[in-house]
């Protein structure tokens, strides 16, 4: 049965009916303690039915397309008890700007490639430090959505990614050092090499161990902390369903000073070539580049069609879902604004202090409050200006509203992880303790 048919179906019994539609083939190729452990091919699809009867929301999803009739009478059952519907399915999305996301060389990129690509990696690690054991992983997915409704709607894209990540694990007596790096875009237009030279350099900057900076000192945050340290409050904090229920902090704030005026936060799904960009919503909104935090300034927050009509306002194209889920507001890709200073000239200026590349257990305590905090997994000192080796058994902790506050940015920006685009961030004042 075709999801055409699904929706004749649902459109009998309800007032409004969506099909949401999806499917990826994965390829990944696993290393585990330096060797080549597996190469595998997984495949799948989902079906989600999504309707509005009697003016209340009844879901229902499947993974085979031969469940029709069950899926809609799932989703009827369901909205005899589901939440009152605020919003109505949106018709033709007109003509919006078309955002790159699928590049068919991806597909043709034979496993013997990948396989090379891991090992080439590994390879490097090895030759620098022999003692290390390494995972690796490579990964290309090739996935397409459609999304249907009784409005009219009829949306879909195909989309491809490809993803590496390389981790290190170094043992010395008691010691255990943990270093890695990781990419990902819809195609491969990235530097394995650079990726493993990156983490090399991790090793170097790890060579010696010194006591940590305690007390409130200067912390230089790397984009890979930003993602795990400062973004995911301000993220959770941004989610329209937080603001409706007056949970975020940030839900009166809307106009006011609440970052370093250095400070600019983006969500800009049209970046190509992005894994988080395209051209709509999993709800078949429009998508649009918006500035969430501008020059510290609070300008918006993070809407789907559901919370937006709770909210009194419209979706801002935000809507997030997997094929067994509702939809809910989302970031797509967080692009944070460079500053004005090299990330050197910001290390240099630092007397006393530490560089954050990953925690464990960031998030960890009241994080819808703003909070962060956790061990420090890979960290370093510097003193009067230069980084002097690898600091242990160190915790950082802070608010993210407080720490922003005078937060200076570096001119140089990195992707993490293909969702976000960040500088190097210095809050000058951290808490941090050591049991070293």
């Amino acid at each position: 049965m075709t999801i055409e048919q699904i929706l004749e179906r649902a459109k009998k019994v309800a007032q409004e009916a969506e099909v949401f539609y999806s499917d990826y083939h994965d390829t990944p190729v696993g290393f585990e303690a330096n060797r080549l452990k597996n190469v595998q091919s997984r495949e799948g699809i989902g079906v989600a039915l999504r309707i509005i009867k009697n003016g209340r929301i009844g879901f229902a999803a499947t993974t085979r397309l031969d469940q029709a009739e069950e899926l809609v009478a799932a989703a009827v059952e369901i909205a005899q008890f589901g939440a009152e519907a605020k919003f109505t399915m949106p018709s033709s999305p007109g003509n919006p700007r078309p955002v790159e996301v699928y590049d068919s060389s991806v597909e043709a990129i034979p496993i013997q490639r990948m396989v090379t690509l891991g090992q080439a990696m590994i390879d490097i690690l090895l030759q620098h430090t022999p003692e290390i054991q390494c995972e690796c992983s490579i990964n290309k997915r090739i996935g397409s959505l459609r999304l249907i409704n009784s409005a009219g709607l009829d949306v879909s894209y195909r989309r491809s990614s490809f993803s590496v990540s390389i981790e290190g694990t170094f043992i010395r007596d008691t010691d255990m050092l943990f270093v890695g790096d990781r990419a990902a875009s819809c195609r491969l237009d990235f530097d394995v090499e650079t990726i493993a030279r990156n983490t090399v350099e991790q090793l170097e900057m790890a060579r010696e161990i010194v006591p940590a900076a305690v007390g409130d000192v200067p912390v230089l945050f790397t984009p890979r902390a930003v993602l795990s340290s400062l973004l995911s409050p301000l993220i959770i904090a941004l989610n329209g369903r937080n603001v409706l229920q007056r949970s975020s902090p940030l839900a009166t704030r809307h106009g006011e000073q609440v970052a370093a005026k250095e400070f600019t936060l983006w969500d800009d799904p049209s970046r190509p070539y992005v894994p988080g960009s395209r051209q709509w919503d999993d709800e078949g909104v429009p998508t649009q580049k918006r500035t969430l935090i501008g020059n510290g300034v609070l300008n918006g927050f993070l809407y789907d069609l559901q919370t937006a009509g709770l909210a009194g306002t419209i979706s801002t194209g935000n809507a997030s879902r997997s094929p067994a889920s509702l939809p809910g507001p989302s970031m797509s890709v967080a692009i944070i604004d460079h500053g004005s200073r090299s990330k050197d000239d910001l290390i240099k200026s630092i007397g006393d202090g530490i560089v954050v590349d990953e925690l464990i257990g960031a998030g960890q305590g009241n994080v819808l409050g703003g909070d962060f905090g956790g061990n420090l997994l890979l960290g370093y000192r510097i003193q009067n200006g230069k980084i002097t080796g690898r600091v242990k058994n160190t915790m950082v902790a802070g608010n993210v509203y407080q720490v922003l506050k005078d937060a200076q940015l570096s001119k140089e920006t990195e992707w993490v992880g293909g969702f976000l685009s960040a500088p190097y961030i210095l809050c000058p004042r951290v808490s941090t303790s050591s049991n070293e």
